[in-house]
């Protein structure tokens, strides 16, 4: 393919990204913000989940030439109109916008937007047409205009004072663009500045070493502290000398900067080999013209970095890691002789206590105080990236002390502190990070007893066959091959022995017509084999027919019979009957249509399987508002949840109780406070049942119709027509819960039976989260604990049946990662919780029935044996490495079928694409199967398209003859080849993670997330090449050009929709606005005084609504920081 030239920009462009959502647009904005750096520019990228004002606020401080967003289906219209809106009433309209998001952005969406003002919006056909670079060289082209060269001298004075953000914006580009023209302005700021006493807190340090999320911390701090004061960040990073662009990357780690009272502006160096911009002098001036309290001036980090910031602060702060080398290092530090303070940051890094003896010594050496004890040195250590960090609790007062000390600034800070020293908080204690090679190690150690073994039966079969054989020749011959045939069957295993005896006699069960076993206590009866049309007994499971004592004891040891260690063909020695793995899909608009939607294609079918997808607004733990971001979103791409009264619509008319219903809820950040709406809504179900069996409904109606006049609010009411099905189960006790109209006793004995009997999964993996698709809203420690906390409940509850998490690796793929990289970080993700778990005093047989699985299926080879080789690692892991029992070793997964094959292009061909799909998850026995309808690369599922993606599997499952044998994998060389390519492949992933500390290490180097955007670049290269041919996409492209394709139907959520849930939620507020604050305060005392929170939450989720809940917690856990 004709390699696209890159367009070289003639001004200094400033160009701003994010994405308005999560998923792969995380990636997709990452690659384009590379390939817009690489063109020359300056980019400052914000990372995903970003409001439109934090974008706009961001891009005006950043005096951006243009704004480069991805959005997604549902809201997009209002997120990007809101933001031009947003743009000409903050008197920015100079910025210009781009955005894209792939088939979901529809033709006649873009003309609307584009006629609306937004400069371009970038479909696929743009991007087959004119590649990658080709797209962004037509946006940098578009943004490549002068700024700052016009100021307003006439006012521009004024409105620095008033700290015009505008202003102040402009002025600081002018001076980096031309400083020579503006030297009049300049010179004024200058006497003004020098008249100032806005103190600057000058930080610098080592590349790599946190100065982003330290300076984070301390504004954050600076806030609390302080109720009106202001505070100004210019924060430098270095240019690029090929290509003149530069990453500002800064803004993207810092929370603090949301708050009115914070201006932050980046700066590029444009200059090599140096930490500060030539013009970093004139613009602290500004802003000390503009009367800001502190200015904090952070360098680009390089090398071990230079003594310049000194030049330009009242008071420095070097910050470092432990990871400096041998002690001498030290010696040739310029900055342990200038800063008056020194962080030394990630203290939890090996060696940090010798690391804070050395630098101590080495300053009280550089600065001649030895008679001061050595604990007197203003060093410290700490932790930033952790949440309320006692060492940067104690360096931020430092910080204070020092202003008052030396008299500059007016701060009188009021932050108290403790003696505490920093220390992690270890998810995986600090001498278990090898545990990923311990597993490669046991697992590889396995394999080879197994070869071995393999050998010894081996022999042993033909020295039998021999004995047999010569059973009529010379005694000599026969003692001799007899005393050889004992001496090696003392090498052979006894249990491997008595394999090898009762191969018959399993050989034999599976050919009688019924087989019986047991499963959790309960005997199953279940018949062996099915009849064809053709009046032949097709059988279920079918066994190899080796005769050799060494593969018949191979097949056993690594592949065995469905339902045996190493589970590689199945869990369980049957498919139970009438439990297909069918899933039904649903959720967008409001509960209610949800609802009807799950009644629709669960009609008439025996199991229910309800697989829940939530709208953003519920997905960010937000509730819904009328803020056009948030009012765009409210039922779009996922059905909006923000209440326990939203849950009980969204599952009225489904008995959660029965033993054939299970739930799937697809949520992770908030996850443990929708699994409490959920746990309420079937304890509440069971209640209702208690009150019509006894009679007891007109005593209840009253009661709560009583409470409602005496608030004066409006009950809750499943709003439109009750759909077919809907039995109404869930809907009487609305508006209430079981706990205030049933006696304790009898209201306790319900929820303890209710909760153990539920089914389902709660998604809940924060891991993939923060490694893919970024739906993370809690600081990662924090999230893992609630995690911890729900899996604790369940213990403690006897909770056996529902999933505490699936640890998902769709959003793996999704966001890009191929089959393996998706496998491995899946799995090692997997033993993360159970290292997790362990250190935390749970017994792995209780908490190991509780883990399940999510796994994409694409179509390339290695997605056959997804499943088996996940089965086999878990399996032999589990039992050899931590001795767990049967039930906890049996790896249960969910599949969903590749959403990155859906194609905006020739999207009838996509279903083709999902029964291959479909045909390896079922042919591997996946214990549940989601097919994606094939019009979702454009628009939330139709009916129609969703109940064409359920017929896929079920025709598979229910006509496709192939499917009444339950292992057609077991016997295939290829897929024998591919099992062991995989699994090697997956344990040589587990090392490379061990190299990098764990999941948890890698994941700080953001190993995991580079990696899947690697991998998707790749594939998206070689699709645009045509290497990778994809039917309709890239060849076979019809006499249209096989355009993306409009859907008939498009669907989003109503106006009607969206302004109920508005309503009702305000409606709960009032009701509860007694009682609210009491028990949030009683949530975030768990979390303070470290009890368990997921406790709590069954409480408070009775009457506060998801975002009161979410925003609680974060001033207790503290937010995502994100990264690049």
């Amino acid at each position: 393919m004709e390699k696209i030239p890159i367009y070289k920009p003639k001004n200094k462009v400033r160009i701003v990204t994010a994405a308005s959502l999560f998923d792969g647009h995380d990636a997709a904005i990452n690659i384009m913000r590379r390939i817009i750096q690489s063109t020359g520019c300056e980019v400052i990228h914000l990372g995903h989940d970003r409001s439109v004002e934090e974008v706009v606020n961001c891009a005006i401080q950043e005096d951006a030439n243009a704004i480069a967003m991805t959005s997604y289906q549902g809201g997009h219209i209002e997120y990007l109109k809101y933001m031009y809106d947003l743009l000409q009433e903050k008197n920015a309209n100079q910025i210009k916008i781009f955005a894209g998001g792939g088939g979901t952005i529809l033709p006649e969406e873009i003309k609307e937007l584009e006629e609306y003002g937004i400069t371009k919006i970038y479909h696929p056909d743009d991007g087959r047409k004119m590649g990658l670079q080709g797209m962004i060289n037509h946006l940098v082209k578009n943004s490549d205009f002068d700024l700052g060269k016009k100021i307003d001298k006439k006012n521009c004075i004024e409105n620095i004072k008033n700290k015009d953000t505008n202003t102040i914006s402009r002025l600081i580009t002018a001076v980096e663009n031309y400083p020579e023209l503006h030297k009049e302005t300049i010179t004024k700021i200058k006497d003004i500045a020098s008249k100032s006493k806005t103190p600057v807190l000058g930080i610098t340090g080592t590349g790599g070493a946190g100065k982003s999320s330290l300076v984070d911390e301390l504004v954050r701090r600076f806030i609390l502290d302080f109720d009106k004061k202001e505070i100004a960040i210019i924060s430098v990073d270095p240019s690029k000398r090929k290509t003149g662009g530069a990453l500002l990357g800064d803004r993207i780690r810092m929370n603090s900067i949301k708050s009115p009272r914070v201006y932050m502006r980046s700066l590029a160096t444009r200059q090599a080999n140096l930490a500060l911009s030539a013009h970093v002098n004139e613009a602290i001036n500004i802003l000390k013209a503009a009367n800001f309290d502190l200015i904090i001036l952070e360098t680009s980090g390089i090398g071990q970095s230079d003594t310049e910031i000194v030049e330009h602060s009242d008071i420095s702060m070097y910050v470092m890691t432990p990871e400096y080398g041998a002690a001498t290092q030290l010696e040739k530090i310029d900055m342990l002789d200038f800063a008056d303070l020194i962080a030394i940051n990630k203290f939890d890094k090996k060696g940090s206590l010798d690391a804070l003896r050395d630098v101590q010594k080495q300053y009280q050496r550089n600065n001649q105080r030895f008679e001061e004890a050595i604990e007197k040195m203003p060093v410290y250590g700490t932790i930033a990236s952790q949440f309320n960090d006692p060492g940067t609790n104690t360096l931020y007062v430092a910080v204070m002390n020092k202003f008052s000390d030396n008299k500059i600034g007016n701060f009188n800070s009021t932050f108290a502190i403790t003696d505490e020293m920093s220390e992690k908080i270890y998810v995986i204690p600090s001498n278990r990070t090898r545990y990923l090679s311990e597993i490669a190690e046991n697992n590889r150690s396995y394999d080879k007893w197994v070869i071995e073994q393999k050998q010894i039966a081996q022999q042993l079969y033909n020295l039998n066959n021999s004995i047999n054989i010569l059973k009529d020749g010379s005694k000599t011959t026969k003692d001799e091959l007899q005393k050889k045939y004992n001496e090696i069957l003392s090498e052979l295993d006894p249990k491997n022995k008595i394999l090898i005896d009762q191969w018959p006699d399993l050989v034999k069960s599976y050919k009688n017509e019924i087989f019986e076993y047991k499963v959790r206590s309960k005997n199953l009866s279940i018949q062996t084999h099915t009849t064809s049309l053709s009046n032949n007994k097709i059988p279920k499971v079918t066994l190899p027919k080796y005769e050799g004592w060494g593969d018949l004891l191979n097949w056993q040891l690594q592949e065995n019979v469905p339902g045996e260690f190493p589970f590689t063909s199945g869990l369980f020695p049957f498919k139970r009957e009438g439990e297909d793995p069918t899933r039904m899909f649903a959720g967008e608009g409001g509960p209610e249509r949800t609802n009807r939607r799950f009644h629709y294609v669960s009609l008439d079918m025996e199991a229910k399987r309800l697989s829940t997808a939530f709208d953003s607004v519920t997905l960010y733990g937000n509730d819904p508002g009328k803020r056009p971001d948030i009012y765009g979103k409210i039922g779009n791409a996922g059905v909006s949840i923000c209440c326990l009264d939203d849950m009980k619509k969204l599952y009225s008319g489904f008995d959660l109780t029965n033993p054939k219903t299970s739930v799937s809820m697809t949520i992770n950040g908030p996850a443990p406070i929708l699994l409490a709406f959920f746990m309420n809504t079937a304890i509440d179900q069971e209640c209702e049942k208690y009150i019509f069996k006894n009679k007891l409904e007109k005593k209840v109606e009253k009661e709560i119709n009583s409470f409602y006049r005496k608030t004066g609010t409006k009950r809750p009411e499943y709003q439109g027509k009750i759909p077919e099905g809907n039995n109404g189960l869930g809907l009487f006790l609305l508006g209430t819960t079981g706990d205030k109209v049933l006696p304790e006793k009898i209201y306790n004995k319900i929820a303890k039976d209710t909760i153990n009997q539920v089914r389902g999964t709660v998604q809940a993996d924060i891991l993939k989260e923060d490694q893919a698709q970024n739906t993370c809203i809690f600081s990662t420690e924090f999230a893992l604990r609630m995690m911890g906390d729900v899996q604790e409940y369940f213990i403690d509850k006897k909770i056996r049946n529902f999933y505490s998490v699936s640890i998902s690796g769709y959003h793996i793929a999704e966001a890009g990662a191929n089959p393996i990289s998706q496998l491995a970080f899946t799995l090692s993700n997997g033993f993360t919780y159970v290292e997790y778990y362990l250190s935390r005093g749970m017994d792995i047989n209780e908490f190991g029935p509780n883990l399940s699985f999510f796994f994409s299926n694409g179509i390339d080879p290695e997605y056959s044996v997804i499943g088996r080789v996940a089965r086999k690692i878990w399996s032999k892991a589990m039992k050899l490495k931590y001795g767990a029992n049967k039930r906890a070793q049996m790896l249960k997964y969910h599949i969903q079928t590749s959403g990155r094959s859906l194609h905006a292009q020739e999207i009838d061909f996509n279903d083709i694409r999902t029964t291959l799909q479909a045909l390896y998850a079922i042919y591997d026995n996946c214990n549940s199967l989601h097919t994606n309808a094939y019009d979702e690369a454009i628009t939330t599922p139709t009916e129609e398209s969703v109940r064409r993606a359920m017929a896929i599997q079920l025709i598979i499952n229910k006509e496709l003859g192939l499917t009444k044998n339950e292992n057609p994998l077991q016997g295939s060389f290829i897929i024998e080849e591919l099992t062991d390519l995989v699994e090697e492949a997956v344990l040589i992933e587990f090392d490379r993670i061990t190299e990098r500390g764990g999941v948890l290490g890698a994941m700080e180097t953001m190993y995991q997330r580079s990696k899947i955007q690697e991998e998707s670049m790749y594939y998206e290269t070689l699709k645009h090449t045509g290497e990778l041919p994809i039917i309709g996409v890239n060849t076979f492209i019809n006499k249209q050009g096989s355009p993306t394709l409009i859907p008939n139907e498009v669907i989003r959520a109503s106006k009607k929709e969206k302004e109920y849930q508005i309503k009702m939620l305000k409606e709960l507020h009032k009701t509860h606005q007694n009682t609210s604050e009491n028990k949030l305060q009683q949530v975030q005392q768990a979390a303070i005084l470290n009890k368990n929170i997921f406790e709590e939450l069954m409480s408070v989720s009775k009457t506060c609504s998801l975002g009161e809940i979410t925003n609680s917690l974060f001033q207790v856990g503290g937010q995502y920081r994100r990264n690049m």
